[in-house]
């Protein structure tokens, strides 16, 4: 039978833990529990054959007696310490006689401080659950985590946990969901009523179980109700969870979600990336790889030309600072931007015809309905998926259960190159940032094949921890893993196992993983625990820890209701798509067009303007009917340049500004129109080379007929850029940073939110320091004086024995003696009044002794006072609402403003029933530039 871990009761009682672990009883321990009064200690000894009970916070001595008879060695007790001991288990009372040194062991709010709640201690042996919180340390998830464990093991709920966990502390996550279980993160119900579980049910399930619905839901709404409180969760914590962070589902290629867009996928990567050939030619080649498998077209670098080809157009374009879109790379695939791949001519490597070929495959799926999905929603943008526009936290769940294995590997391809070029621009830090949760990693990170998947995901398990960014990796399929590469992981979670060949493999990983980090791992003992774990039992192995630790895993906060359909999907996510829908309507989009004219005079012919003055037709939308009846109204299109330079918050940045001034026949143009037109985001129109056939054009003002009036409103635009525009800047003065221009104001509170927390860690590890030193030792003078007054207390007891006998014995001789006032009774009676002295200064000196201890524990008691005062300053400081965050605004400089020659162009209109014109092109993004 394997010793004790006596650790597991040092949050009770330190004492008693340090006395055991420093003798040699802890080998004869077979048994340590607490009773049901909860303030004593049972203790079986496997020598003895013996169960004995000790109170909890029984002082040093009182302990130490315990020690021989649990030893077999009773021989080095004196029957006055057997006595005591005996005296000292019956007279201790129920109060906590040290409450202060208790409180010691439970003062930090784990809430507050990074440390994530996962469950408590279990004992495999009894198969019981432990008293002890397994608390984990979010610092240590930068080191990547890996679960492993056959279905039914309690995987998901063990993730699900990790993930709430995160958001309560405020750090987002993105979680790749290929079997749709995650969704249940939404599922969180503050009230725990039986309505709320009621849409969410299996309601086959509550047939056989012979349930109604109603009382099926009230059943599981009881049951997570008790649960949660079998696991100190009150109902608070839910609400806690739901106003930490968002939670929000994206199902790319589907619209029961929120859709996320991939044409803006192969946009140029940062500048970092970019100047790195290695981190480049990596980023081009899984870029490729990704498309080319959702072709289904070879992938090989080497030997596949489609693949070098591609390699090569977008190497051209991304190294010019050029975005690609799908349409864009078709083109270009018909005339690349190069005649030469390595020495030979395009021509001979791939032939035009072949090219166009290429270019219809890409085509025939820009063009599929299947397809259209993946053309509108959300941009595949990782820092609004981890935050939203106001900075919040956000659980971003990637559901792609409903997508083909092809589909799968191109987005999560694609996910993971925009996750590294996202994690490379941001600052280096050892506070966890943000988590990149995979539910099912088989498939893409194999131990032979090379995946387009694997080079990115090699990349973040490698390099994500100095940027912050842990991965948790769960599967189900331990064998067809890398675990080279996971040897990367400082954390395992080790579930129950299907069969010996899975426990061996994950065991091989293990041990690479504990040798990478210079760590002792204990194969065989670790394969004897593994056998033995049933559901919701892990043995967690984390290289920052001295040894495994087997755990039973918390109740979640999330009702799991198992793996969730697309119209269960698109009903949670309904008001989230109403929010935004609502949100969108105000002035963040603008159409720029006149306001709707009544159809009048319009004319086949353009009108004539002058012949240096540049024109553009708007492209139509393509859900307009190619037989509509199109007019095309005027509009004026000024291009600028502002160059905006700051010290103070380190920019030196230049912006293109473009305004649309929508014109009318019959209102005249102003000198300097521009403050009624709209500012409209670069590169958010697309032209077409010429008007369709059969268009009319609606006429334009006078003014637009001479030359001289595009040169004054150019003029008038660049004394209009500096008039009103500013580059807005956010400050914080408590952590002295300023926004990047680029920076929404969520993305601003959120890269404070961080500063903080980091600054927080830093400060409370300090304050740790510092005081860790101060509180041992105290602690060590505590015990020492504690050790004192049993020493004082065993000399009073031996003292007050002898007097007791020599007074007795004097007062019978003297009572049955012949002499009453004999030489000897005066002789015994003196010894006995010097015995009885003896034992009054030996109570003296137990008083002396205990009022020492007493003042010891009262500077404890007000040295951890002070700590947690220092505790809750450094937790305001670094809070929310104390960190205010200023407007900052720059002028452009002068000098330096430059503006295009005013361009006119043409937006397209279709005529409604009622004669008014209804614009046909594509909404613009109204610019972010202030004005």
């Amino acid at each position: 039978m394997r010793p004790l871990p006596i650790r597991s009761i040092s949050r009770f009682d330190p004492v008693l833990t340090d006395t055991l672990v420093s003798s040699n009883s802890r080998p004869h321990i077979t048994q340590l529990k607490r009773t049901d009064s909860g303030n004593r200690l049972s203790i079986t000894s496997q020598r003895s054959q013996s169960c004995f009970e000790v109170a909890l916070f029984a002082t040093v001595s009182q302990v130490r007696h315990l020690i021989p008879v649990l030893t077999n060695k009773p021989s080095v007790v004196s029957s006055l310490e057997t006595a005591h001991f005996t005296r000292a288990r019956e007279d201790i009372t129920d109060a906590d006689p040290f409450p202060q040194r208790r409180k010691t062991y439970d003062m930090f709010d784990y809430e507050q401080l990074g440390a994530f709640y996962l469950g408590r201690e279990y004992e495999l042996e009894t198969s019981s659950l432990q008293d002890d919180f397994v608390m984990y340390d979010a610092k240590d998830l930068t080191t990547h985590a890996v679960i492993v464990g056959m279905t039914g093991s309690g995987k998901t709920g063990l993730g699900v946990t990790l993930l709430e966990e995160a958001a309560i502390d405020g750090i987002p996550a993105l979680i790749i969901d290929p079997k749709g279980d995650m969704g249940n993160l939404l599922l969180n119900f503050p009230n725990l009523a039986a309505e709320d579980f009621l849409p969410w049910i299996d309601k086959d399930a509550a047939s056989r179980a012979g349930r109604t619905p109603e009382e099926y839901a009230a059943d599981k709404a009881e049951q997570w109700k008790s649960g949660l409180a079998g696991w100190d969760q009150q109902p608070e914590r839910i609400q806690m969870l739901r106003d930490a962070a968002e939670v929000a589902i994206f199902t790319p290629g589907s619209d029961a979600g929120i859709p996320i867009s991939v044409l803006k996928s192969f946009d140029a990567p940062p500048e970092q990336v970019r100047e790195s050939q290695d981190i480049m030619r990596e980023r081009v080649s899984t870029a490729v790889s990704g498309l080319l498998t959702l072709l289904g077209v070879d992938a090989d670098p080497i030997q596949s030309r489609e693949h070098i080809l591609l390699s090569n157009i977008l190497d051209s374009a991304w190294r010019d600072g050029r975005n690609l879109n799908l349409p864009a790379l078709i083109g270009e695939i018909q005339k690349p931007p190069f005649d030469k791949i390595g020495v030979m001519d395009l021509e001979t490597i791939f032939p035009a015809k072949d090219r166009l070929q290429l270019a219809m495959t890409i085509n025939n799926i820009l063009a599929s309905p299947s397809f259209a999905a993946w053309t509108h929603g959300e941009p595949m943008n990782i820092q609004n998926l981890l935050y939203n526009d106001e900075g919040k936290p956000r659980l971003a769940i990637l559901s792609i259960a409903h997508l083909n294995d092809q589909e799968r590997m191109f987005f999560v391809t694609l996910l993971l190159n925009e996750l590294v070029s996202w994690m490379r621009a941001q600052p280096g830090t050892s506070s966890l940032r943000a988590i990149l949760y995979m539910d099912e990693v088989f498939g893409y990170l194999p131990p032979t094949a090379n995946p387009p998947s694997k080079i990115p995901m090699l990349t973040l398990l490698k390099q994500a921890r100095a940027f912050g960014v842990g991965l948790i990796l769960s599967t189900q399929n331990p064998v067809d893993l890398d675990y080279k590469a996971l040897s990367n992981a400082g954390t395992w979670f080790l579930g129950r196992l299907q069969t010996q060949r899975d426990q061996q493999r994950v065991l091989d990983g293990l041990e690479g993983a504990s040798a990478s980090a210079g760590v002792l791992f204990d194969r065989k003992k670790i394969e004897q625990t593994l056998s033995g774990v049933g559901s919701r039992v892990f043995l967690m192995n984390n290289v920052h820890e001295d040894h495994p630790v087997l755990m039973q895993t918390r109740w979640v906060l999330s009702y799991l209701s198992g793996p969730m359909t697309r119209k269960q999907i698109s009903d949670l996510m309904t008001p989230f798509k109403e929010q935004q829908a609502e949100d969108q309507s105000e002035p963040d989009k603008q159409e720029v067009a006149p306001e709707p004219v009544i159809d009048s005079r319009y004319d086949t012919l353009k009108p004539i303007l002058p012949p240096d003055i540049k024109e553009f037709h708007i492209s139509v939308r393509r859900d307009v009917p190619r037989d509509a009846e199109i007019v095309y109204t005027p509009a004026l299109l000024a291009q600028g340049t502002v160059h905006y330079v700051d010290s103070k918050s380190d920019v030196d940045c230049w912006r293109d500004v473009s305004c649309v001034v929508p014109l009318s026949e019959s209102v005249s143009v102003p000198r300097d129109p521009w403050d009624s037109g709209t500012l409209i985001a670069d590169h958010d129109f697309e032209f077409d080379s010429r008007a369709a056939d059969g268009v009319r054009y609606a006429a334009t003002p006078k003014s637009c007929s001479r030359k001289t009036s595009y040169r004054s409103w150019c003029a008038s635009y660049k004394t209009y850029l500096y008039r009103e525009q500013r580059l807005q800047l956010l400050f914080c003065d408590d952590l002295d940073t300023y926004s990047k221009p680029e920076d929404r104001e969520g993305d601003f509170r959120a890269q404070i939110r961080q500063l903080a927390r980091e600054k927080r860690d830093l400060e409370i590890a300090k304050l740790r320091k510092k005081y860790e030193s101060k509180m041992q030792t105290l602690n060590e003078r505590i015990r020492k004086a504690e050790h004192r007054v049993e020493e004082e207390k065993e000399q009073a007891d031996s003292a007050t024995v002898s007097a007791a006998v020599s007074i007795g014995t004097s007062i019978l001789g003297a009572l049955f003696g012949r002499k009453t006032f004999s030489s000897t009774n005066v002789s015994r009676a003196g010894t006995s009044m010097r015995s009885a002295s003896r034992a009054a200064n030996q109570r003296g000196d137990i008083r002396r002794a205990q009022a020492e201890v007493d003042k010891l524990e009262q500077d404890f008691h007000d040295l951890e006072a002070e700590l947690n005062e220092q505790l809750d300053e450094i937790r305001k400081e670094f809070s929310d609402e104390e960190i205010e965050i200023e407007e900052y605004l720059i002028k452009p400089r002068k000098s330096d403003i430059s503006a295009e020659p005013v361009a006119v162009i043409w937006i397209p209109h279709t005529i409604s029933s009622d004669h008014t014109l209804v614009p046909a092109s594509d909404p613009w993004t109204e610019s972010n530039s202030p004005s």
